[in-house]
């Protein structure tokens, strides 16, 4: 569920599927025929591959991904963040969760002018503590082109 709900835009394929979560191909190709039968997800067939990805019509589909977005702790991170950091513009999720790869480590990147640094030194370890994952915040002068924006604040120049 992650894979495919963290971001809308997440695909994958059954084999590409199978060697990322290490599984056989019977067993995803059973919980993908269940999430597609459910109308989770949408199945697109591209030459002789089928292509899954969450369907964004679905009436729950809202409602499951913040609980994927509540169960990675990252409306947790987004509100600490624009809480105390400063003047934040942007707050994305990139590497492995952005592609929805269960991978351990949560990766923040934090956009905003005069932010404050020293608060920042102590938010990760505070965040691990309350989601119980490895957490790294990075503070970049320009949006990341590949992520998920978390936050944007729309009143920022």
């Amino acid at each position: 569920m992650i894979k495919f709900f963290v971001a809308a835009s997440n695909k994958g394929y059954l084999n590409g599927l199978a060697q990322e979560f290490g599984e056989s191909t019977n067993a995803i190709r059973k919980e993908l025929n269940h999430l597609a039968a459910a109308g989770y997800l949408t199945k697109n067939k591209e030459n002789n591959k089928i292509q899954y990805l969450a369907n964004t019509a679905h009436p729950l589909f809202s409602s499951l991904q913040k609980i994927v977005h509540q169960h990675l702790g990252l409306e947790f991170i987004a509100g600490k963040v624009i809480e105390r950091m400063g003047d934040v513009q942007t707050i994305a999720l990139v590497g492995g969760y952005a592609k929805g790869i269960d991978n351990g480590l949560i990766e923040i990147v934090i956009c905003g002018k005069e932010l404050n640094h020293d608060y920042l030194l102590g938010l990760s370890t505070k965040i691990e503590d309350q989601i119980d994952r490895h957490v790294v915040i990075s503070v970049l002068k320009d949006i990341p082109k590949e992520g998920i924006i978390l936050f944007i604040n729309e009143l920022v120049d």
